[in-house]
């Protein structure tokens, strides 16, 4: 790997184990065994990194859930797999919950460039839903379902609250 994807993948396992505030540009450094002007070359901030991390992290968590859902022609059935991606990545990330989410809790409210970064994932994820429903209400509170999973499964570390959405989507959706 090139030191600059040796530095996201580092920075992207740090803040998830240690969280963003508490992962230091020398920690990184060090465990991406890079110099540090390499990763001033490439990253002016630690911010420039969390930026980087979370396009990559987007890219990455759209490109799985599209190929998760691909062979769901049907809008229910590809909804329905939506949510069988949470559960997906859940196992396969031990409830991790949303990168998105987990960073938001940690930066200033006046750090506009990761706010907008995390908006625009947020943004996506609703425009995802609106594409597959006609109903823009429905859409958004599948949607509000889905968020909800997501901060609910890392909570307790269960998928229950996953597979009682749904049931519920079952209703939602003729």
């Amino acid at each position: 790997m090139q030191p600059k994807e040796r530095i996201l993948d580092k920075a992207s396992v740090l803040f998830h184990t240690q969280g963003y505030n508490s992962t230091g540009i020398n920690q990184i450094i060090e465990e991406a065994k890079v110099a540090k002007a390499s990763f001033y070359q490439h990253f002016k901030s630690k911010e420039d990194l969390g930026v980087a991390f979370l396009n990559q992290r987007h890219e990455y968590w759209f490109d799985q859930l599209e190929s998760f859902t691909l062979d769901k022609k049907d809008t229910k059935l590809k909804i329905l797999a939506s949510f069988d991606f949470l559960i997906f990545m859940n196992q396969k990330e031990n409830f991790r919950g949303c990168s998105f989410l987990n960073l938001l809790s940690e930066i200033p409210a006046d750090n506009v460039k990761m706010l907008t970064v995390i908006q625009n994932h947020k943004s996506d994820l609703q425009k995802y839903f609106e594409r597959g429903i006609d109903n823009e209400l429905v859409a958004t509170h599948v949607y509000l379902l889905f968020e909800s999973c997501i901060i609910e499964s890392q909570l307790f570390k269960s998928n229950q609250l996953i597979e009682q959405s749904k049931k519920i989507i079952q209703t939602l959706i003729l």
